[in-house]
């Protein structure tokens, strides 16, 4: 969402699309979850403003899941993904206030408790445009072991210059 171009071709979503599952409560967010049950390797996915029912997404989770990975798709926005239509110039802030990355962060910490109620012990979290900012600030307070944004938005050069990005966590 650096830019309007990121908005021009959103999916059209599908609650039913990928291999995996959704669970009414993942750490007290519905989830799209694929992958190994018994791995003690999670993946989170941070979505982009359109949310966690993208068949694209999905589809990225159940490779990654493939790769022997469990995978958590949280829906951040509770049912409420951002919606591209004639007025999206004028809606989109307004949107952008009511689902936050910080509160994404909160959220995502509690998707983070019960990966570990599972016996995990290795989580990692990828965050597409507007996910990106929650997969940073994660990384910073030590939540996750790895950490990959893929087109980010709303994350500075200060960001990343941060010790999350360096070996000053051990």
């Amino acid at each position: 969402m650096a830019s309007s171009q990121c908005c021009e071709n959103p999916p059209t979503l599908n609650p039913s699309a990928g291999a995996g599952s959704v669970l009414e409560d993942f750490g007290g967010l519905r989830a799209y979850v694929t992958g190994n049950s018994e791995s003690n390797l999670a993946v989170i996915l941070a979505s982009d403003i359109y949310g966690f029912e993208s068949p694209n997404l999905r589809k990225f989770a159940d490779k990654v899941a493939a790769s022997g990975f469990f995978v958590v798709v949280p829906d951040f926005f509770y049912g409420d993904p951002f919606v591209l239509d004639d007025d999206a110039e004028r809606t989109r802030p307004i949107w952008l206030q009511a689902h936050t990355p910080e509160k994404g962060v909160e959220d995502a910490k509690s998707v983070i408790a019960a990966l570990k109620s599972k016996g995990i012990t290795s989580i990692g979290a990828a965050g597409f445009c507007w996910g990106a900012k929650v997969v940073v600030e994660l990384a910073k307070s030590a939540e996750i072991q790895a950490g990959v944004l893929l087109h980010p938005a709303f994350v500075s050069v200060d960001d990343i210059k941060g010790k999350c990005f360096t070996n000053e966590h051990s």
